[in-house]
């Protein structure tokens, strides 16, 4: 006959026959035996106990009731069976009594495993609000944005916890690191850069837990971004060329990543690999396409007119004001031809910004002046890292020789500093870890 596996109470219990309620009598009988009042065993408890699952002992009550039933240790009841006791097969009786025993165990565990997921529609609406943030987040005040992504994060770690689904959860891991990012840039526009730097390695981190590639090229390139504004161009280089080579990029994100490069070379005056990167980004055109850069878009996706904006800015860095004024005047075209609710003040700006740069370069003041107007129609609490450091380059400009004594270029200058000095402060609210 074959054997019954699990413990010594398992079998005992076996071979008196003994039903759940006959096992909580003589429970509660015992229990009054050894001076212990208001000892019960619930159904499952039993079942636990019965199972050969149990991997603690039960509390010292437990133990001295089930001791003076049984008249053995509790060790040695939740232990394997001794080969001294036999270990038949049960009865017929028994047989039902272990399969009703069994069904109820499946019906309780799944019942857990149920418990231990999120409601699908709850993903779903925590999916809609990190595009929506994203898509808002080019005409929104930077302070905002990051506490809405602060938000988001939290809930997704939340919702994180509560599931077991392994689809789930990965689902939860991609969206808490598309907030995480969303918090870098916030933080790197509120010209927090130690803190920006650190939300992007941790949204870097999100996306390689969960194996998403483009979150990963998206916040390694957002760290370029902040290492060339803190003057370590050639870190940025390195990063922008360890975010080129992540897999299941759209010909969006890998655009961004090439008008980053170029940024970065820029900034080390390497105008020959600036000038190929800023290339490559204008011709890319494979009709590939992600997940993050073109399926959530907003912040995280890279139009035309970025990607102008951006050559121009390079073009700049390297003083070609001619190349730098063209790319800018098309990246404000670009700009105007959207529906006004979807122009996106922050490029605006800062493409006005760098054609005023450029018109320095070739010595029009009044016209640099007068392309300056967008720049001054952003509020202090919209005005980023990003446009403030264009233009503190421009009042920089305007101490040259050639503006010095200009009072146009005097009054210009005074402006730009109350602009600066008007900005929202840049103060950013802690982010749990």
């Amino acid at each position: 006959m074959n054997p019954i596996p699990g413990t010594l109470l398992k079998v005992l219990v076996a071979q008196k026959s003994w039903r759940y309620r006959d096992f909580a009598a003589a429970f509660e009988r015992a229990a009054v035996t050894a001076g212990l009042r208001n000892q019960t065993l619930s159904e499952a408890q039993f079942r636990r106990w019965t199972s050969g699952r149990v991997k603690t002992l039960p509390s010292p009550d437990a133990c001295r009731v089930l001791e003076a039933m049984f008249g053995r240790e509790a060790a040695a009841l939740f232990a394997a069976p001794p080969r001294s006791v036999a270990t038949t097969a049960p009865t017929a009786y028994d047989i039902e009594s272990e399969i009703a025993m069994t069904a109820r165990d499946a019906a309780d565990e799944a019942s857990t495993a149920a418990a231990q997921s999120v409601s699908d529609i709850t993903i779903d609406q925590m999916r809609d609000d990190v595009a929506g943030l994203a898509m808002s987040y080019a005409n929104m005040p930077p302070f905002d944005v990051f506490r809405a992504a602060k938000r988001l994060r939290r809930d997704a770690e939340y919702q994180r916890g509560a599931t077991q689904v392994p689809v789930q959860q990965q689902e939860l891991l991609i969206l808490a690191g598309q907030a995480c990012a969303l918090l870098s840039t916030a933080a790197f526009d509120l010209g927090a850069l130690d803190d920006a730097t650190r939300l992007a390695r941790s949204a870097a981190l999100y996306g390689e837990t969960a194996r998403f590639d483009p979150l990963r090229a998206y916040a390694t390139g957002s760290l370029a971004v902040v290492a060339y504004f803190a003057g370590r161009p050639s870190e940025a280089v390195r990063h922008a060329r360890a975010a080129l080579a992540f897999g299941g990029l759209g010909d969006v994100g890998r655009r961004r990543l090439l008008s980053i490069a170029a940024r970065a070379y820029g900034h080390l005056g390497d105008g020959e690999q600036a000038g190929r990167a800023t290339a490559a980004a204008a011709v890319l055109d494979t009709g590939a396409r992600d997940d993050l850069h073109d399926g959530v878009g907003g912040e995280f996706a890279f139009d035309e007119e970025r990607l102008v904006m951006s050559a121009a800015t390079t073009a700049l860095l390297g003083g070609n004001g001619a190349q730098a004024e063209g790319q800018a005047r098309r990246a404000l075209e670009l700009v105007s031809a959207r529906p006004l609710a979807r122009q996106s003040t922050t490029v605006k700006a800062k493409a006005s910004a760098d054609l005023a740069a450029a018109l320095l370069v070739r010595g029009d003041l009044e016209a640099a002046e007068e392309a300056l107007a967008p720049v001054w129609e952003v509020p202090g609490d919209r005005r980023s890292a990003g446009l403030l450091d264009r233009v503190t380059a421009l009042r920089s400009a305007l101490t040259g020789p050639s503006w010095r004594t200009a009072r146009l270029a005097v009054d210009l200058g005074e402006r730009i500093e109350d602009y600066g000095r008007l900005a929202a402060g840049r103060e950013v609210p802690a982010v749990e870890a």
